[in-house]
This record gives structure tokens, sequence and C-alpha cells, in this order.
């Protein structure tokens, strides 16, 4: 997975309305079990074996079918973790745009109002070296009158030396605020860019997944087990959360949702602890720096359980190793036991 520029893993635009969704596909971690136990289905079925080269997918067994389709509903949810956040640094990108903009038509009032006013004083004569009419009348033969005039004019000169500073720091501040908007303009930009070519990709293999080659390995898929309801204690802030996303099983996964009706790993975690008016970053590389790390040994109920070198997934700890999340395309919201490539955990404090 790459990594992005704010010191972030990378790790999302909604699927279209009406996209159908194929079955429940099998989890990661079953994919090996599943694998065994579908090669004699695949025999007894009737399916033909494999030619020693690569089959085309038409002509490929069940069981390549399903680790092919397994390693495919991974790749979409990488992608939609990455995408997810891409789209925090865009709209980070589109904050600092805005406060660019404004700082920079502040700065070019400041230096219309500083310009106006060296006009001023050049129009009284004083950027030229002549008197100003303020002091015509000061003009005298006095010995004081002299004074008083010396006084003033001092006083002037600083006074519009003054002025004549505050207008080049101006212009100088307005030339910083026009480059800062342009470079954060291209950053949005750029990000925007990457975004699509997230998208595409996900598509891309969506439209492989829904294709009918699939269509057995997707019937297959619908078939895998399912755990009941874990009734969980407390009143923590974890469990608080916990409850809330317990009531959102059965809710499909779509990448880069999150909530309310459809959700991807990240935005289930997101809309729980929203519910208890806690926010949360759309992210797995960020809420994995959101809270304290806790070791295996000290998980609770309601704590945020990651997955893959590349804390690529996260779950919701319920307990007794078990976990709810939004597992990955074509599944939907579940409890589940805890993945093998189990990385590390982090508990929310309020």
């Amino acid at each position: 997975m790459e990594r992005m520029p704010h010191g972030s893993h990378v790790s999302p635009c909604r699927v279209p309305a009406g996209r159908l969704r194929p079955g429940a596909l099998l989890t990661r971690a079953g994919v090996v079990s599943g694998l065994i136990a579908l090669s004699t289905l695949a025999v007894c079925g009737g399916v033909a074996a494999a030619a020693p080269a690569a089959p085309s997918r038409s002509a490929a067994t069940l069981p390549i079918l399903l680790a092919e389709a397994n390693s495919m509903s991974n790749q979409i949810d990488n992608l939609s973790e990455q995408y997810d956040g891409l789209s925090i640094q865009l709209g980070e990108a589109r904050s600092e745009l805005k406060i660019a903009r404004e700082t920079e038509r502040r700065d070019q009032r400041l230096l219309a109002a500083g310009e106006m006013t060296i006009s001023q004083i050049a129009a009284e004569g004083y950027m030229t070296g002549g008197v100003s009419p303020t002091l015509q009348l000061l003009q005298g033969t006095s010995p004081q009158n002299v004074l008083n005039r010396a006084s003033i004019i001092q006083q002037l000169a600083q006074e519009n030396g003054d002025k004549l500073s505050l207008v080049s720091a101006a212009q100088d501040a307005a030339s910083r605020a026009q480059l800062a908007a342009q470079q954060e303009e291209n950053q949005a930009s750029k990000l925007s860019a990457a975004m699509r070519v997230k998208v595409a990709a996900i598509q891309s293999k969506e439209d492989v997944l829904n294709s009918a080659v699939f269509a057995q390995a997707m019937s297959v898929f619908q078939k895998t087990g399912s755990y009941p309801n874990i009734n969980v204690t407390g009143d923590s802030v974890g469990v608080q959360a916990l409850r809330y996303a317990l009531t959102r099983i059965g809710d499909p996964y779509v990448w880069g949702a999150a909530g309310p009706s459809s959700f991807d790993c990240s935005g289930l975690v997101v809309w729980a602890y929203a519910q208890i008016g806690i926010s949360l970053p759309h992210y797995t590389g960020d809420l994995w720096n959101s809270g304290e790390h806790v070791s295996r040994s000290e998980l609770k109920p309601g704590d945020l359980v990651f997955f893959f070198p590349d804390i690529g997934h996260v779950g919701i700890y319920v307990g007794n190793g078990m976990m709810v999340d939004a597992p990955t395309f074509g599944q939907d919201v579940q409890i589940q036991p805890l993945l093998a490539q189990y990385v590390g955990a982090v508990e929310i404090v309020g």
C-alpha cells in the first residue's frame, strides 16, 4: 500500500446509484478452508479440471475462481481505504485553498488601500520634496514657527515612512498569498486525479466479480456461515459505540460508505463512534493513530482491531475473539472471528 504525503498509510466516491451487488464473499480468514472443501464440490459437480497452463476465467475450476474472487475483493477493500485517505487529504487541501484565497483577497485590499495612501502623499507634493498643504499654515518668519514647521515635517516623514513600509509588506504578502493559493489548487487537482484512478480500478474489479464467469463462485459465497449476535455489558465509550455498530449487522459493504445504511470497514467505525459524539477519520491509517494502543491480551469490547501489514482492514472487537466489521466487497456487516492477519488494536478514549 502506498504512503500518503501527510505521513499516513494510503489507503471513497460512492458506488453509482442502482449498481447491483454480488452475493456475499468468503471472509479472508476462511479462504483456505473454503478452497479445500470446495475442491471436492467442484469435482462432484462435474467441473472440468484446469489445464497445466493458466486457464482462462471461463475454463477455470471453481476453487480457482474462488481464490481469484477473494483476491479481487481484498484488492477492492485496499483500494477503498486508499481512496478514503485521498478523500481526507482532498478535504484538507480544499480547506487550505479557501483560506489561501481569503488571505489573497485580504492582502490585495490592504495593498490597494496602501497604494491610495501613497497617491495622496504624492499629490500633496511630499514625495517630490514639496511642502504639504498642511504645512503652509506653519509658514512664517518667527523662530518658533520655523521650529514648529520642522517638527511637523519630521513627524509626517516618520508617519509616511511607516505607510511606505506597510505598502511594501502588503505587496509581499499579496504575492505570497497568490502563490500559496495556486499551490493548494494544484494539490487539490492532483488528489482529485488520483481518486479518479482509484475509482476506475475499483469499478473494473467490480465488473469482473459481477460477470457471468463468477456466477457459480458467487452462489457458493452466499452459503458461508454466520455468527450469532453477542450481548455486551458495560457503559464505556467503546461499548457504547459497539452497541451502535451491532445494529448495522446485515447492512451491505459499499466502498467509501460511512452509513447510515451501507459501510466500508473504516466507515462502520466512524459511524458507530459518531453516534456517541466522537469524530474519527474515515481511513484505517489515521484510525491507527487515533487512540491508545493496547496488547491483544488487553482487548476490551469496543476496541478497534486492525489487520494486514498495510493496516488495510479494521473492525470493532466484541469479545471472545470475535469482532463486528464490514468485511469486504460482497459481504454484509457481520460478526466474525478475528482474522489471522491481526496486527494490533487501539482503544478510543472519550
